[in-house]
């Protein structure tokens, strides 16, 4: 097996899902701004600081999705979808992972972002597997909690080992590759064969150079 990995925000995305999301929810008036706003950038500073608590974060984050039945939810999200995410895949995020499926390549996305909201993307993206933070749920509706272990950080390693401990683990890959744009991602950039940093942080960039990663560049062309 051929293993393309990409992560989704600010690398497939030229934007982050997750605080789109939220900033979404706060302009159509179902999040109080003065609440949400400010906590929301706080958030997202962490995380491009890496010092972001996940369970913090996803304390936060999944919240409002308990407070609405699933079908208004995937209504909004449709909308969040047009609004919000198509404006933000280019065509050379698009080209990307095309001539890795091209190729005859597993894709996959491999996201701390949760299932509802990047599921989606992943479909928009024409791949076929998805490992993101898993959500909750209660009777057809979702509890506000995180399900299993966050695919953050060295999480995205352990998500992506027990996908693989069905299909033969590690020694059935005989070829690796991820794409990311954070430092967050080290854990995983570390374990393929091609590590490549997408439009990267200071962090990640800094690294890239270091270690002689290929640099790559998305964002510039719709």
């Amino acid at each position: 097996m051929k293993l393309a990995l990409f992560d989704l925000d600010n690398t497939l995305l030229a934007c982050d899902s997750d605080y789109e999301w939220a900033q979404y929810l706060i302009n159509i008036g179902i999040l109080d701004r003065a609440e949400h706003e400010a906590r929301n950038d706080e958030f997202f500073e962490q995380y491009k600081a890496g010092t972001l608590d996940i369970y913090e974060f996803l304390e936060f984050q999944l919240a409002p999705l308990a407070r609405y039945p699933r079908t208004q939810l995937d209504q909004w999200h449709e909308e969040f979808m047009r609004a919000r995410i198509l404006p933000s895949i280019t065509s050379a995020a698009r080209a990307l992972v095309a001539s890795h499926r091209d190729a005859g390549h597993e894709c996959m996305i491999i996201t701390a972002t949760n299932a509802f909201v990047t599921a989606p993307i992943a479909r928009e993206f024409g791949v076929p597997t998805l490992i993101a933070t898993e959500i909750e749920e209660s009777d057809g509706r979702f509890t506000g909690r995180p399900r299993g272990l966050p695919s953050f950080r060295e999480g995205k390693v352990r998500r992506l080992e027990e996908w693989l401990a069905a299909r033969g683990g590690w020694p059935a890959v005989s070829e690796s590759w991820f794409y990311s744009d954070s430092a967050n991602d080290l854990p995983l950039l570390d374990r393929v064969d091609h590590p490549v940093a997408v439009d990267p942080d200071a962090r990640l960039l800094a690294i890239a150079k270091e270690r002689d990663w290929p640099l790559l560049h998305l964002h510039g062309s719709a």
